[in-house]
């Protein structure tokens, strides 16, 4: 009997969906299951070329993406290595260049400001050609608009969109939102999950069992 989520394409026939989890191959790339990425444009396979950009193996900076999250097609995660530092006169990458400089290759790094990682939570989604930058968190739940560029925290179960990305309004009342990040859902096994469907989809969350 297969594993739930131990494939790469988990709707027949449709070679555009993939589980990201089962694609990864960078230890600086974490993903949880179920969670899936759909492009129409590139191989899904190659998210890891084509859509975390500027990850450099220099940084140890590291992208984690939770469980049951949907990233549409083109989302892009960009990395410190584009933040080209402003402490400089110049926003010219000189150290990237030290052998035309004669500058320490152990200072390669000055080259660009260093915000942190990339840290995307559970049941998020991001929407069509949606932007992340270093150092943002998104929470739980949180939704991301088509082409949004995301510069700021998310907070759970909000929406957010447009350049730079802006709240647009809660999912939920925050009562609900409590709950269901206290009930975690996604933290359950596949089978308790498989019998809370019907009440998780029509938003019954007084039913969760």
């Amino acid at each position: 009997m297969a594993i739930p989520g131990d494939k790469i394409y988990p709707r027949t026939g449709d070679n555009q969906t993939i589980y990201l989890k089962n694609v990864i191959t960078n230890p600086n790339i974490q993903v949880g299951d179920f969670t899936i990425y759909n492009d129409f444009v590139n191989d899904p396979r190659d998210f890891e070329k084509n859509n975390v950009l500027y990850h450099y193996p220099i940084n140890h900076d590291k992208l984690s993406i939770g469980k049951f999250c949907s990233i549409a097609c083109g989302a892009k995660f960009l990395f410190n290595s584009a933040n080209h530092t402003l402490s400089s006169l110049s926003t010219y990458t000189f150290p990237i260049f030290f052998e035309e400089w004669d500058l320490d290759v152990k200072n390669i790094t000055n080259a660009w400001d260093n915000k942190g990682d990339i840290k995307i939570g559970n049941d998020v989604w991001i929407g069509y050609e949606a932007v992340i930058l270093s150092g943002v968190t998104i929470s739980d739940g949180a939704i991301i608009g088509a082409r949004a560029v995301v510069t700021k925290d998310v907070m759970p179960y909000t929406i957010v969109g447009g350049v730079p990305a802006k709240p647009i309004k809660k999912r939920f009342s925050d009562d609900v939102i409590d709950k269901l990040l206290e009930i975690k859902w996604w933290d359950w096994s596949s089978d308790r999950i498989r019998e809370n469907i019907e009440y998780i989809q029509s938003g019954q969350i007084e039913k969760l069992r």
